[in-house]
């Protein structure tokens, strides 16, 4: 099987496993919420950070169940952030991935609700016995998710983003926003894996260190892309990013040492840990 059918197949699973933990509508009165968490959370996407939970799960031979429930939980908490970001009040994007942002076709009120809605279940999915029997594995996938995507995490990422338009930020701040912000799911995915199989320290630990490298470098990439693009076409506000300071070349160079760095950190794991070698791959050379 090629990476793209992995990934594929992974992103399958994971789709089929969150229709299943979407809320159902009880009443018509709940339909409008719940439509929006589906719309959001379900739409087309590659699952990168499910794909880096799942397959960390299957180095320490959890169970597919626990690794698709927990995956799932990952990319509600990605949906959320999305819908959250599409906002006026934040990046105020009318499209995302070629689609009306949730705000757009919902209203605000709504996107905001399904938005904290979509967080709130991950954290239910996450502190299920189903997701895992052992209630201390639970309670540290729990603590995991929130420190990952807190103040000092993803959303602490996003107040600096906010604050990058007052004010100039140097290479290093900027740095300091991409790592919070991107890079911390990113880390808790891998990690949430390491969570479920109860890992040794040392294990968890080079995976969230694999996980870091590789969401820099994803971002990066993004940057490259956004600032290579025409973005008043596509109606994105263009922020200043590193690749605005150092440029296209150092940048794409930079991107490429943060790939090597990520995927050395793997070797402990040998050949089982192909896959996550392959998409770091991935992440250098896709074009979107």
């Amino acid at each position: 099987m090629t990476f793209h059918q992995n990934l594929n197949q992974i992103s399958s699973l994971v789709e089929k496993k969150m229709k299943e933990l979407l809320p159902s509508v009880s009443s018509e009165k709940d339909r409008k919420l719940v439509d929006a968490m589906s719309y959001s959370s379900l739409s087309s996407g590659k699952r990168l950070r499910p794909f880096l939970t799942f397959i960390s799960a299957s180095l320490f031979g959890v169970s597919q169940e626990s690794a698709l429930r927990a995956a799932s939980a990952i990319e509600f908490v990605h949906a959320y952030s999305i819908i959250h970001d599409d906002l006026p009040a934040m990046d105020d994007d009318d499209e995302r991935r070629g689609q009306p942002s949730c705000h757009i076709k919902f209203g605000e009120a709504a996107a905001i609700l399904a938005g904290d809605a979509l967080l709130t279940l991950a954290f239910e999915i996450m502190s299920d016995k189903d997701t895992h029997p052992d209630s201390n594995v639970r309670c540290d996938l729990v603590s995991a998710l929130a420190k990952a995507i807190g103040c000092h995490g993803m959303v602490g990422g996003q107040m600096l983003d906010v604050l990058s338009e007052e004010s100039e930020f140097s290479v290093n701040e900027i740095m300091r926003m991409q790592r919070m912000k991107t890079g911390e799911l990113f880390a808790v995915a891998c990690e949430t894996g390491a969570i479920l199989g109860k890992s040794s320290k040392n294990l968890r630990n080079s995976l969230r260190n694999y996980a870091h490298s590789l969401g820099l470098a994803f971002q990066i990439t993004d940057d490259i892309m956004d600032n290579t693009s025409d973005n008043q076409e596509n109606g994105k506000i263009y922020k200043k990013t590193n690749v605005d300071n150092i440029g296209i070349e150092n940048s794409q160079e930079q991107a490429k040492m943060l790939i090597s760095q990520a995927i050395s950190h793997l070797h402990v794991f040998e050949e089982k840990a192909d896959p996550l070698r392959e998409l770091a791959r991935f992440v250098l050379e896709r074009n979107r």
